[in-house]
């Protein structure tokens, strides 16, 4: 099943359905009932979730004829989604908010403790939204316009850490069944893991789901997807913790361009008054320097002549 191609059309679908305006409204109704009413599935399975995890582990372990490579194979993987998501949220990230801006990056992000702390309990970006706002416009001084445009948007799209685990969970996967990548596969997971990332929801285990995209277009078992899932909860927590502190910064960055830009229009406004003070004061009367001097009019009836007034 071509995954990728379905989302593309119903990219363009429900584009075109917008375009017939009125008569399309009674389709994208149908749609959004359809919605809701898996959604309420969705929920009904989320119940019993654990209980065919357990058993699609249970199964794979049993096809497994070394029990230890498979639980050495996911420790491998946890550590270097773990060791990923470090490097990009402690070196990349703050050394890109520091070339922009010149500021100490490591500042900021301690304005923000409380929302990384919410994000790695809740595992979801949406859920940690709110606390965002109000700790990067009190304690960073990000204004309301900027934090409530940049931070919506940034916690839909901005899915930084999701890239990151669902290459490496694609790696993983291959290496597991012992299928082979070459360059344009492994391109192929670069790009499809980015698009991806952008439409998964910032919810508990969302990009768990957009993986089997990535799955399809190379060619690899999505049934391995339940492996993933028995670890998710640990991996998806640092995968908020990084998509949050993306979105922060990013709402940081913004804010410091438009400071510099109001401060850089500002300043013609303080030449121009320097100006004309200096003017003002070079045309100050004579009369106002020298006392002693004294103001005659002349032959032709003019105050251009001036002569020293006597002192006895």
């Amino acid at each position: 099943m071509n995954i990728l191609g379905l989302v593309v059309f119903a990219i363009l679908f429900g584009v075109a359905l917008r375009k017939l305006g009125p008569d399309g409204e009674l389709l994208i109704q149908f749609f959004n009932s359809f919605n809701e009413a898996t959604m309420v599935l969705v929920s009904w399975i989320m119940w019993y979730a654990p209980v065919g995890i357990m058993f699609l582990v249970a199964g794979k372990i049993m096809e497994m004829e070394d029990v230890g490579i498979l639980f050495a194979s996911l420790g491998k993987y946890i550590m270097c989604c773990l060791l990923g998501h470090a490097i990009h949220g402690l070196l990349v990230l703050p050394l890109i908010y520091f070339l922009f801006t010149r500021k100490n990056p490591y500042r900021f992000l301690w304005g923000i403790v409380t929302p990384l702390a919410t994000a790695f309990g809740t595992s979801s970006s949406s859920a940690t939204l709110p606390l965002m706002m109000k700790c990067v416009e009190e304690k960073n001084g990000v204004s309301k316009h900027i934090s409530r445009f940049i931070l919506p948007i940034g916690a839909t799209v901005n899915m930084d850490g999701a890239a990151l685990f669902q290459c490496v969970a694609a790696v993983f996967i291959a290496q597991l069944n012992q299928h082979p990548l070459d360059l344009v596969q492994v391109i192929t997971i670069l790009v499809t893991a980015t698009a991806s990332s952008v439409g998964a929801a910032g919810i508990p285990a969302g990009g768990v789901l957009t993986l089997s995209i990535i799955l399809e277009a190379i060619s690899l078992p999505t049934q391995d997807l339940s492996l993933i899932l028995a670890v998710d909860w640990l991996v998806d927590r640092s995968c908020t913790i990084l998509n949050v502190e993306g979105d922060a910064l990013g709402a940081g960055l913004l804010q410091h361009y438009v400071d510099r830009s109001e401060s850089g229009s500002s300043a013609p406004e303080l030449i121009n008054v320097k100006r004309e003070t200096s003017l003002t004061q070079l045309q100050a009367p004579p009369e106002e320097g020298n006392p002693l001097l004294k103001s005659h009019p002349g032959p032709a009836g003019d105050a251009g002549a001036f002569e020293k007034e006597s002192v006895m």
